[in-house]
């Protein structure tokens, strides 16, 4: 159902996304991915790795990281995917928010709701143009 290739999407060394292999329904589980959570006083030291782009908030007190494709699916303001967190199980579920057809790559909304259009964490010290504000 699903495969990892280039995403047009992303650019550096990694540039991946998770594209549907066959149509997928509105609605339908596309993926559910068990999570590995830790306690937020520990996030300081994931920040100081490449991790800190790909983890998830956890609820109120704890961070997780997403396995198997969770932490692949690239950002999207008009994502085709949603995802719920299944405290309970300790796992991800990604949904199809609209109907996927088959090549085409699975997106979410990093910012946790479909409809939220918030400026992203990485991209809050961009200026208008994507440059870096912090460089001078």
């Amino acid at each position: 159902m699903l495969e990892i290739k280039s995403s047009p999407l992303s650019d550096g060394e990694f540039n991946r996304g998770v594209f549907a292999t066959i149509d997928i329904a509105k609605g339908e589980l596309i993926h559910e991915a068990p999570v590995i959570p830790y306690p937020n006083r520990e996030h300081i030291f994931i920040e100081k790795t490449v991790l800190d782009d790909y983890v998830f908030e956890y609820g109120a007190n704890h961070t997780a990281v997403v396995l198997g494709y969770g932490m692949l699916f690239n950002h999207s303001y008009t994502p085709n995917a949603t995802y719920d967190i299944n405290f309970k199980n300790h796992t991800f579920e990604f949904y199809a928010y609209t109907d996927i057809k088959a090549g085409e790559e699975i997106l979410i909304n990093y910012n946790g709701d479909v409809d939220d259009k918030e400026s992203l964490w990485f991209n809050k010290h961009k200026d208008e143009n994507g440059k870096d504000k912090t460089e001078s």
